[in-house]
């Protein structure tokens, strides 16, 4: 059994109720991801994917793709509409975990990287201070061990210790985001998301913080989600890559394969904007 196995993921967004041909209305064949006849937006539809322990997957797409929902819902950030995952350390579809149930899996098996730093990190606390959050979240009490243990993951992330108790909102974006992979590796979760990781980093930064990640992924073997839309993002990290649009998932394969002989005009099309 694979870590994680999704099956017909699916996720609406609209006012009004689903008309039922949404998604027979949407899709790559249509080029459009919202319902002629109802107006619903489906942002993702019938979206399969697995991944195995210690592997990296890629999910690429143009914004709009639907790429950015179905990691948010396989965080546990963004209730599903419709669909099926399996999770190694959960008992049932984990679509339909409960509050709590989310909470317990967030701060202990699956680690989420946001887009956007404000939705993964209160710039108000310490840099330390964060990444103490989720310890604590997870059950830690005793300050030394947590203290200790928030001073290896920034070791460990390359974020100066020095700094640990400076208010997050000082640090450079590049420490921002090393004091989020630190938070989202800080209980050894069995899965780590990275949605978009380089967002708002220079070329320089970017390639500190892809190559620290790296390493770490490979030292902890962890399996985890990239999700981005720069193709060089996921060809460095990704064994494996999933491509959608329109909220489905068009192609897959091994990464070097999908990079090098996509089978899909899109994919082609995507590949060749960036050569």
């Amino acid at each position: 059994m694979s870590l994680l196995d999704a099956t017909n993921v699916t996720r609406f967004y609209g006012d009004f109720e689903p008309c039922g041909e949404c998604v027979d209305q949407t899709g790559p064949e249509h080029g459009r991801n919202q319902c002629p006849v109802c107006g619903t937006v489906v942002a993702c539809a019938d979206a399969d994917l697995d991944i195995e322990r210690g592997e990296v997957l890629g999910i690429v797409g143009e914004s709009g793709s639907g790429k950015s929902s179905l990691a948010e819902m396989l965080a546990l950030d963004l209730a599903a509409t419709d669909g099926h995952v399996d999770f190694e350390s959960y008992d049932g579809n984990l679509l339909d975990a409960d509050y709590q149930e989310r909470v317990d899996l967030q701060n202990a098996q699956i680690g989420m990287v946001h887009q956007h730093v404000r939705d993964g990190l209160n710039l108000e606390f310490s840099g330390g201070g964060n990444v103490a959050e989720s310890l604590l979240s997870a059950g830690w009490r005793h300050f030394g061990d947590v203290r200790e243990r928030v001073s290896d993951l920034f070791s460990e992330t390359e974020i100066p210790v020095g700094r640990m108790d400076d208010l997050t909102s000082t640090y450079s974006g590049g420490m921002q985001r090393r004091v989020q992979i630190a938070k989202a590796i800080a209980n050894d979760p069995e899965l780590v998301i990275l949605d978009e990781p380089t967002t708002g980093l220079d070329v320089s930064v970017q390639a500190r913080v892809l190559d620290m990640f790296r390493r770490i992924q490979r030292e902890q073997d962890v399996a985890t989600i990239v999700v981005s839309h720069d193709l060089g993002v996921v060809r460095l990290l990704a064994d494996r890559t999933v491509v959608m649009r329109h909220g489905r998932v068009i192609e897959s394969g091994l990464t070097d394969r999908v990079m090098e002989d996509p089978q899909r005009e899109y994919t082609q099309t995507l590949i060749n904007s960036v050569l």
